[in-house]
């Protein structure tokens, strides 16, 4: 379904019509010249889409407590993320892992970047071991110097 999107002075001028259309599609893009877009959505509408998100969380966690299920969601991973072809068994058991914990995490805590940041650092990794060149510059062993305390960033 498309979401509708209005400009960000229709809030004001014309209220009571973007909440017409919120009523009727549950969610509207708000289009800003001076800043980030913004969604509304109903209350219904986002309790809904965190209910789905946390079904999904669950229905992998429940998935990977068997290895029957360990075997259908490692075998339909690639249908999702096709890079991780790219990773070795291991790595790519702890990306599902990461990815159930962190989509837990943005259900139960409401932090929604942490879920993105793992699959952006999982895609980053699959892409450099996707090339070879990329992936023996980065693995090769680094020269015996001491560069001292690496500080915390």
């Amino acid at each position: 379904m498309t979401v509708p999107t209005v400009p960000f002075s229709d809030l004001s001028k014309h209220s009571k019509r973007v909440a017409e259309t919120i009523d009727r599609c549950h969610r509207v893009h708000v289009k800003r010249r001076d800043g980030e877009d913004l969604f509304i959505s109903t209350a219904r509408h986002d309790r809904q889409r965190e209910e789905t998100a946390d079904i999904a969380a669950r229905m992998i966690a429940a998935l990977l407590a068997s290895d029957e299920g360990t075997r259908a969601v490692l075998h339909a991973l690639p249908s999702v993320f096709p890079w991780v072809r790219h990773l070795a068994a291991e790595e790519t058991r702890e990306f599902v892992q990461e990815l159930v914990d962190t989509t837990r995490d943005a259900v139960d805590l409401d932090v929604h970047a942490t879920l993105h940041r793992i699959i952006v650092e999982w895609r980053a990794t699959a892409r450099i071991l996707a090339d070879p060149a990329l992936t023996a510059q980065l693995t090769r062993a680094l020269p015996d110097e001491d560069h001292g305390e690496v500080s915390a960033p």
